[in-house]
This record gives C-alpha cells, sequence and structure tokens, in this order.
C-alpha cells in the first residue's frame, strides 16, 4: 500500500448516533457522560463533550433501530478540502455539496465502499461558553465534574464487508495513514486501524461477518486517564448499563478500555489512547496475524465472542458467504 503523508483532514469531529430509545440515549449521553445539548432539530439533538472546541460532537438521531448516521470530519483549510472533494470524487463516491449542521459551513457528502454515510467540511463556529465558562482560557468550556466527563471524541469502528476496500478508500479519499492491521491466515484483513495526525488511529474497520453492510461497530469518547475509565465502570454498574468489555488493555495501539451498550443498544467504548502518539513520520505499519490475535488482549484476557457478533443496526447473525 502507498504511504500516504496528508495532513488535509484535521480530525474526526462529530458523529450521528441511531437509536431506538431516544430518551433513554439522551440520558446516557447527557447525564451520564456529562455531554451538554446544544441544539434540537426535528427528532435530533446535539450534544458537545466539555473541551469539544465546535458546538456538537453527537447527533442523536431517533430512529426505528440503532446504528450510526452520518460521520463528519474538518479539512485542515479551504484548500485542503478542494483537494480531498477532487479525490472523493475520483473515487465515484461522491454525492455532493450540502448546507452544514449546526455550526458548519459547506459540506461535501459522500459514502464509502460500504454505504456509511460520511462529510467533509472547513469553515467551523467555535463554541463560547457561557454559563459554563471554565476557570483556564485554553478549555473550551469548565469541567463538568460529574459522571464519566467524556472529554472528546477519540474514534469511530465501523464493520464493514470489504475491510481492504474500505481501507483503500481512507487513504486515498482522505489521506490517511495506516497504523496497525491484522492480517488472517487466508490473507484478508479482520481489522484495519488508520489515522489522520499523530494519533495512532481515528477510523477503524473490521469484518463484518454477516456481510451486511453500513454497520456500526463502536464509537469511543476519550476521558483522561486510566482511573476515569474505572470509574465509569462503576457508574454504569450503578446505573445498569451492560458492561461488555473491560477495563483492560488492548495489544492494538495499547488502548486501555471499557465497553458499553448504551440503551439504544450501540457499543460505545472509553478509551485512553495517549500511549502511543506516531511522531516517526516514516512508522512501520504494524501487522498482527491470526495466531497472535487468538492470544487476547493486552494482559491475556480473551476477546469475548460479541465482540465479533454483535453490530447496529442488529441483523441475522449467520455469517454470509463472501
Amino acid at each position: 500500500m502507498t504511504h500516504y503523508t496528508s495532513f488535509d483532514v484535521a480530525h474526526l469531529s462529530a458523529v450521528e448516533i441511531f437509536t431506538p430509545t431516544f430518551d433513554e440515549s439522551l440520558w446516557f449521553f447527557r447525564d451520564l457522560l456529562a455531554m451538554r445539548v446544544v441544539a434540537e432539530d426535528g427528532n435530533s439533538v446535539y450534544l458537545r463533550t466539555w473541551d469539544e472546541y465546535e458546538l456538537f460532537t453527537i447527533k442523536l438521531t431517533a430512529k426505528d433501530a440503532a446504528g450510526v448516521g452520518r460521520t463528519w470530519v474538518r479539512a485542515s483549510s479551504q484548500e485542503a478540502l478542494e483537494r480531498r472533494v477532487a479525490a472523493i470524487e475520483e473515487t465515484g463516491l461522491g454525492i455532493g455539496w450540502a448546507d452544514g449542521e449546526v455550526g458548519t459551513g459547506p459540506t461535501y457528502l459522500f459514502n464509502d465502499p460500504d454505504g456509511h454515510d460520511m462529510a467533509i467540511y472547513y469553515e467551523t463556529e467555535r463554541y463560547v461558553a457561557t454559563d459554563d465558562k471554565p476557570a483556564l482560557k485554553n478549555q473550551a468550556s469548565a469541567f463538568p465534574g460529574r459522571g464519566v466527563n467524556a472529554r472528546r471524541l477519540d474514534h469511530i469502528n465501523y464493520l464493514g464487508k470489504d475491510v481492504e476496500a474500505n481501507g483503500e478508500f481512507l487513504a486515498t479519499a482522505l489521506g490517511m495513514r495506516e497504523s496497525e492491521r491484522i492480517r488472517l491466515d487466508n490473507g484478508k484483513f479482520a481489522a484495519w486501524w488508520f489515522h489522520f495526525g499523530l494519533k495512532s488511529y481515528d477510523i477503524v474497520y473490521s469484518d463484518d461477518w454477516t456481510k451486511h453492510g453500513n454497520r456500526l461497530h463502536h464509537v469511543a469518547f476519550a476521558p483522561d486517564t486510566r482511573e476515569d475509565i474505572l470509574k465509569a465502570a462503576d457508574i454504569f454498574l450503578e446505573n445498569g448499563i451492560h458492561i461488555e468489555s473491560g477495563p483492560h488493555k488492548h495489544a492494538i495501539n495499547q488502548t486501555f478500555f471499557l465497553y458499553v451498550w448504551e440503551p439504544g443498544g450501540n457499543r460505545i467504548e472509553f478509551a485512553q489512547a495517549g500511549a502511543r502518539l506516531l511522531l516517526d513520520p516514516d512508522q512501520p505499519v504494524v501487522e498482527w496475524s491470526e495466531a497472535e490475535r487468538k492470544k487476547g488482549q493486552a494482559w491475556g484476557m480473551k476477546t469475548i465472542e460479541t465482540f465479533h457478533t454483535h453490530g447496529t443496526p442488529i441483523v441475522d447473525q449467520t455469517p454470509a458467504s463472501s
């Protein structure tokens, strides 16, 4: 694979999450994660993590089934936006320009090969704190001091029918760089990690055994420390939230993690991922074999079965023939 060095995309900025239990999911994000509601539009509510510089981090939308809607990324300049739009259009997966969502300017809509709804923009409105004004001027808003205190959006992991096709699209269309991957004994990739900047990953594709397409594996938020994640586990325990796996440490990218299912059924991760910053511009890609991954996580905990089978929307779990 070609080694891409583009920094045309600054970061992953926001994700739309579908939920069939809107009120319960809103309670989860607003009250347990200490996110702030900044706008409402029809059957959607926009929320932000407390140190997000833009207006929103999550668009929560009422739907009949759980899953992922639109994912937004922000370009690093107007010129970078134009370059990325041209690259996307060359793939044949571009849709066209649209008005931006809350606080964002002209936005180009497109799909990945799997059908996930994606968007890229540059112009944005910065959040101005009012009743949540921070004591420190280099912080977007006051530290909430309650719940999980999710500081920012960290990454998204999609389920994909074809991990390789989706990964090549990220590299070509968005200029992303690969950091780690899992290669199965049959030569195919089981999962592939990509990053925009120095953080070790921002978008991941995992193999969808059902080959359904356009599904979500998880959305991840970053608190500050491992201790925050340990506290989060107690908060979820006390509030009846299903804890799927963790707290523990991944072998891949060394992330300290906790996975839960929010009330709508979507998998949410809390990830302390600062262990790996890829400062080397020629960082070699780390490849894991099927045998290595069967050893489980970093400290020996085996990967649980639902991590491979649960995704949203929930579909027939019988693996489709490839």
